[in-house]
């Protein structure tokens, strides 16, 4: 199989690579021209075989809302009846009914996939939840078969209409939030008191034949292996816009969410004073994701950090 990629951020050079690796034919755009193998998306697409060699298939990977909009506008000016783009950024799904109907004006088929897996997808393979037609889901199955974890789990065609996938990873974003908010509440409690001696052993003791472990706990203990009293950190974690989108629709659907919502305005309040739970969250979001994180100011001076930069080839949360 022969496929673009547009963006070639945290995930997408390795995604790129891990399709390379699987035998798959790789043709890679960026702004930057350091990562990309062509100068424009146009040079792009004319490397991609053409309506006699089967669809054209592009996948996107920029940061979502305009700059995902304007790269599919482009991509909708050079492909043809047939073809097909593939929006694998954390967009938000109504974008996604809009830019397929965009597209198939055209024939330009549409999928739309969450991706998770963050930096270390390359190693162990990303979770894909796709939306789209059957017909559409199968011009890009090669690459979904290069891309997921080996083993049963981690693909998934989460339903026909445009949407389904990105609703499904930004529901699993929500998910995701509450239970490093779990997390992040316990090892406060656990730090705060007298009767405990080893914090970070205890976490990773949960690791094994517990009902709570999981990959965040791994990664909580790693951070902690690190920083065992994370003083290396504030406590104060970003969001992705995920977690509001996810209350957003359930406020539309009058699902109560209780704890999905509370850990969304738990990050609003990290960012009015130094929470020690944030300290975990922004720990947990480095590990997986990469996410910059603040640190605490130097005596006399300011503290440092940020988000990253906006690159939805990075993970989650």
């Amino acid at each position: 199989m022969h496929i673009g990629l547009v963006g070639l951020g945290k995930m997408g050079g390795n995604m790129r690579t891990r399709m390379r690796n699987a035998g798959l034919t790789v043709v890679g755009f960026d702004m930057n021209p350091d990562l990309a193998d062509v100068a424009s998306l146009a040079e792009m697409v004319e490397q991609l075989p053409g309506p006699d060699g089967g669809a054209r298939v592009v996948w996107v990977m920029v940061p979502a809302g305009e700059p995902t909009r304007d790269t599919i506008r482009q991509l909708a000016d050079l492909l043809g009846e047939g073809d097909l783009v593939l929006d694998g950024g954390n967009s938000k799904y109504t974008d996604d009914e809009l830019n397929a109907t965009m597209l198939a004006e055209r024939g330009i088929g549409f999928v739309d996939c969450g991706v998770s897996g963050g930096v270390w997808g390359l190693e162990n393979g990303y979770a894909l939840m796709c939306g789209g037609s059957d017909e559409d889901v199968a011009k890009v199955q090669p690459a979904f078969d290069a891309l997921r974890p080996e083993g049963e789990f981690g693909f998934v065609h989460a339903g026909k209409k445009p949407g389904a996938g990105h609703f499904a990873k930004m529901v699993h974003n929500g998910i995701e939030y509450a239970m490093m908010q779990a997390y992040a509440e316990g090892w406060e409690l656990l730090e705060a008191v007298d009767q405990v001696d080893n914090v970070p052993e205890i976490f990773a003791s949960w690791r094994g034949g517990t009902v709570i472990r999981s990959w965040l706990l791994d990664l909580l203990v790693a951070a902690l292996d690190e920083d065992e009293h994370l003083d290396q950190l504030r406590g104060y974690a970003e969001d992705s816009g995920e977690g509001r989108w996810t209350v957003e629709a359930a406020i539309d659907n009058a699902v109560p969410m209780h704890v999905i919502a509370a850990s969304l305005f738990a990050r609003f309040t990290s960012r009015q004073d130094d929470s020690p739970a944030m300290k975990a969250i922004a720990a947990m979001r480095n590990q997986f994701g990469g996410h910059a994180v603040h640190t605490p100011p130097p005596p006399g001076g300011e503290a440092t950090g940020g988000d990253a930069p906006a690159d939805t080839a990075t993970d989650t949360a």
